[in-house]
């Protein structure tokens, strides 16, 4: 079967750096609907379809093409007293972030009374090069499409 819309794809993807630092090895199968829902990058995507399993490729990617430029004012501080327990430095919180949208930023370091947050992607600003290779491709199932997701194997589990 051949990748297009709404087909659920499996891929294998060794991720690295430009300065060849691995990222993901790649050992742990992902599972993506394809057709336009955001579940892999859009440039992975389109270098995807119309290929079966089987086919195997090698891209390298931009920062504009992966999780962005790492965005300065999405830092932000907060002091320790309102501080949930619990959560500790490499942590998450969900937040407001300067608009006012929610968001989840990284608890990056707490530093006597005050815990700094991050809310950007811990790749944001990176460019990353992609060795994939699909390893299966099946029609998506009605549910999948209305999730707009993969279940199962590889996917997301309710």
């Amino acid at each position: 079967m051949k990748i297009a819309k709404d087909t659920a794809v499996t891929v294998s993807m060794r991720v690295t750096d430009t300065k060849g630092m691995t990222i993901d090895d790649g050992k742990r199968p992902v599972a993506y609907l394809h057709g336009g829902y955001d579940g892999i990058f859009a440039k992975l995507e389109a270098a995807l379809d119309g290929q079966e399993a089987g086919f195997e490729t090698r891209l390298a990617l931009g920062v504009e093409d992966c999780f962005g430029e790492y965005d300065e004012a999405l830092l932000q501080t907060m002091p320790k007293a309102e501080f949930p327990a619990g959560i500790k430095v490499g942590g998450q919180i969900q937040r407001q972030d300067a608009k006012g949208e929610l968001r989840y930023f990284f608890v990056t370091k707490i530093k006597g009374p005050v815990v700094m947050l991050d809310g950007n992607h811990p790749l944001a600003g990176k460019a990353m090069n992609f060795v994939v290779k699909v390893l299966d491709v099946r029609a998506a199932t009605d549910e999948e499409i209305a999730h707009q997701h993969v279940h199962g194997a590889h996917g997301h589990h309710h």
